[in-house]
């Protein structure tokens, strides 16, 4: 991978970290925050457009396709997030996801992208695996509490991380086979997500607006980097392999976690680090 394409991911995971911190801190405003986000990042993003090479598609029709099919996946993606950390703690929801994710990704690229990762990169699946199911083990209910049998912090991370497969290979494919530039992708992306979101409200517009009254700074904050984040990842795999830039993304989790931990005071905060390692360590082997 160059030194360009590790930048980018880099990069991506760091601005990823951040702008999870921030939804977990308002998950709980639902479909109005999620709203004023796809707004946020349409309207940051687009005028960002004509001083970066400006639209340049040649294909329309695959532009179409791409950002209608992948604004349904984001808008997927973000609600299974957001009812994950409604109900779950941030370090498991978002380790686990950003765990799986990737795990998933390797599997998709090599069977419908025709990648070929080395055997290093079995090695770290299985690490990954490890990872995951020992975050889940760290929130396992108590011996005493029968109310449940599974963790939903697990149960919504893995989801999440499905979601998470699904558009990073729809993505990948629609960005390299109709030659789509990141940017427009990203925002016309964001500004299917609006539509979406605004059919879901259903005349909520006055909790709406005073919602973005109130936290239009954090707004803005995720409006840039959200979309950010994925706009390198869409110029990294133009660089570099699926297989190596998605699992290499995860290093947000180490970031994650250590928030969850400091911040936010989660309990067994050794456990929660080890397990987040050991996620780390597998995506480290697989982008060898």
């Amino acid at each position: 991978m160059s030194a360009l394409a590790l930048v980018l991911v880099f990069s991506a995971a760091v601005a990823h970290a951040v702008w999870n911190v921030i939804a977990h801190g308002i998950s709980r405003a639902g479909i109005p925050f999620l709203w004023c986000g796809a707004v946020a990042g349409a309207v940051i993003w687009g005028i960002a457009i004509p001083f970066t090479g400006g639209v340049q598609q040649s294909d329309l029709t695959g532009f179409l396709i791409g950002v209608g099919v992948s604004g349904v996946l984001h808008v997927v993606y973000m609600l299974v997030l957001q009812h994950g950390y409604r109900v779950g703690n941030l370090s498991t929801v978002y380790a686990t996801a950003r765990g799986s994710g990737p795990f998933l990704a390797v599997i998709a690229a090599i069977v419908m992208l025709g990648e070929r990762p080395s055997g290093w990169a079995l090695v770290g699946v299985a690490a990954i695996i490890a990872g995951v199911v020992a975050l889940g083990l760290v929130d396992r209910p108590s011996r005493g509490d029968t109310r449940r049998w599974v963790d939903p912090s697990l149960v919504f991370g893995l989801l999440t991380g499905v979601a998470i497969a699904t558009y990073t290979i729809w993505d990948t494919h629609a960005v390299r086979a109709w030659h789509l530039a990141p940017i427009p992708y990203m925002v016309g992306t964001c500004v299917m997500e609006i539509v979406i979101y605004s059919v879901m409200l259903r005349g909520r517009w006055r909790e709406t607006a005073a919602f973005a009254r109130f936290q239009w700074r954090r707004i803005v904050v995720f409006g840039f980097l959200s979309p950010l984040s994925y706009i390198l990842i869409l110029v990294a795999v133009t660089l570099a392999p699926v297989a190596l830039v998605a699992p290499l993304r995860e290093v947000s989790v180490v970031l994650v976690s250590l928030f969850g931990v400091v911040a936010l005071k989660e309990s067994r905060p050794v456990a929660r680090l080890g397990a987040s390692g050991i996620v780390v360590a597998g995506i480290v082997l697989l982008a060898l």
